[in-house]
């Protein structure tokens, strides 16, 4: 089967992959759609430390193939979408309602693909760069049928991140005031998800101008094109800023801009040794700074509600969909990501 993989040098896409049958407890997925994240790119350029080969991709939906033994909750024929969440489920943080921080869920790649009799590893759990792959029960969930799969794709990771950061980690009530570092896939869903929360005004900025048109639709409220005039819209500064970027110099512009008692929430990707710094005395008017791991989701839950909100109208995602690619055209994907021509690159139809 077609996929795409990083040796640690480049990344091609291929067409002799294997995929094992699925085990106790996992669910066998032919990918329909995978969405081009930010993270996958973080893993070519060492951003994000990976062991390789690897089969790219986490961002997916398709339909249920073949299930395990012990699986119930969705059977073939199914339509689902992936969390990258393979969490016990048995833990004391699973059982908390933390998946997120289930010990079991980060640090412990699998290999479910081969390549020449040679085993690859899966990315996030999940590698939806490939006409097949294989997931924990836990990590399928299903989904109405009448929701288009390249939208359904976005659900699984940027959707649960932004939108999640907003509702689960800031928790964003009615009447607050939202500044919005960064309008690529993560940021368009931090500004629905504060406009879903009742924000007051939610400014986002992004150094390209040609953003606004669809920060605005997603719901925000201003538009800049640098942090320089935030305190125009907000003189006593924003009770949530959510920096979407992954640069320690918009981290402390994000600090900064916070108001008394509000929150930095940290969702970008710097590379895993950089450091920030802030004003320690700015900290003590109850300022806080949280770190976000996939938007703290509880993913049976949260794809579940976003699926609906999405049905209501409340919750946009073909509007993510700004372009869609076969997988023989991953590399002109990669480069419309990192030109900011789309807003999510997404691939549809067989190998993501």
């Amino acid at each position: 089967m077609r996929g795409v993989i990083f040796d640690g040098k480049q990344t091609q896409v291929v067409d002799d992959l294997e995929i094992r049958d699925p085990g106790p407890g996992e669910v066998q997925v032919a990918i329909s759609a995978a969405g081009l994240c930010h993270s996958d790119l973080s893993v070519v350029d060492g951003t994000i430390p990976f062991p390789v080969p690897v089969v790219l991709g986490h961002e997916g939906a398709g339909i249920v193939e073949a299930v395990g033994v012990g699986v119930t909750h969705v059977q073939p024929g199914d339509h689902v979408s992936l969390s990258t969440l393979a969490n016990c489920g048995t833990c004391a943080e699973c059982d908390r309602g933390r998946p997120t921080m289930c010990r079991k869920a980060i640090g412990m790649p699998q290999q479910p693909f081969a390549r020449g009799g040679r085993p690859l590893y899966q990315f996030a759990a999940n590698s939806a760069f490939a006409e097949r792959t294989l997931v924990k029960a836990v990590q399928a969930v299903r989904i109405p049928e009448d929701i288009p799969l390249p939208s359904a794709a976005l659900i699984g990771c940027g959707v649960l991140t932004g939108v999640g950061a907003v509702l689960n980690r800031a928790r964003v009530d009615r009447g607050d005031t939202v500044l919005v570092i960064g309008t690529g896939g993560i940021g368009l869903n931090v500004i629905q998800g504060a406009r879903i929360a009742g924000a007051l005004k939610i400014v986002a900025v992004d150094s390209n101008p040609a953003k606004e048109q669809v920060a605005r639709q997603f719901g925000a409220t201003h538009f800049l094109t640098s942090t320089d005039t935030v305190k125009d819209i907000l003189p006593t500064g924003a009770n949530h800023a959510f920096e979407c970027v992954g640069r320690v110099e918009l981290i402390r512009q994000a600090i900064d801009l916070l108001d008394r008692h509000g929150q930095a929430v940290l969702l970008g990707v710097p590379p895993s040794t950089a450091e920030a710094s802030f004003l320690v005395s700015s900290m003590y008017l109850d300022k806080s700074i949280l770190g976000c791991r996939y938007g703290s989701s509880r993913p049976q839950r949260d794809i579940a509600l976003y699926a609906e909100l999405y049905r209501e109208g409340r919750l946009l995602l073909d509007e993510l969909v700004t372009e869609t690619y076969p997988v023989e055209d991953f590399e002109k994907a990669v480069a419309d990501a990192q030109g900011g021509r789309v807003a999510r690159a997404g691939g549809g139809g067989d190998g993501g």
